[in-house]
């Protein structure tokens, strides 16, 4: 099992109950920390605008070290980086494949040199929720 914890830097969206969630986590370097977060709303609002239920961005508080992988193992931290924990949350998968097909052919939204972090050490996965229990 991997865990840690981690501080919400965006939380944008009504919410509800998802059909499906997108997961993402990357290391970003703590210097990039704003330009990361000014990505993150940008794409936010597009996911909303075609969609999203939610968008969650966290950034890491706590990261043990554990015995076979952690989040520093698994994304290749290096010194002077966190760890970026966030997800999408849709209604169902075809909202969710429909709008990642209009927000790849966005020329807004093509990435560009400035990324704030290496895509190629960052995580992602479609999941469908198996338990969603409201707590409080």
């Amino acid at each position: 099992m991997v865990y840690a914890s981690f501080d919400s830097i965006l939380d944008q969206g009504a919410g509800g109950t998802p059909g499906y969630v997108d997961g993402f986590v990357v290391a970003v370097p703590d210097a990039k920390k704003d330009a990361y977060l000014a990505m993150a709303r940008k794409a936010a609002g597009m996911f909303e605008k075609h969609g999203a239920l939610r968008v969650v961005e966290t950034w890491a508080a706590d990261i043990p070290e554990g015995k076979v992988t952690d989040y520093t193992r698994a994304t290749l931290r290096e010194e002077n980086e966190n760890v970026v924990y966030s997800w999408i949350e849709w209604p169902d998968k075809p909202t969710r494949d429909a709008t990642w097909e209009k927000i790849m052919a966005d020329p807004e939204m093509q990435p560009g040199n400035d990324m704030p972090f290496d895509g190629k050490r960052m995580m992602w996965g479609g999941f469908v929720p198996i338990l969603d229990e409201k707590l409080g």
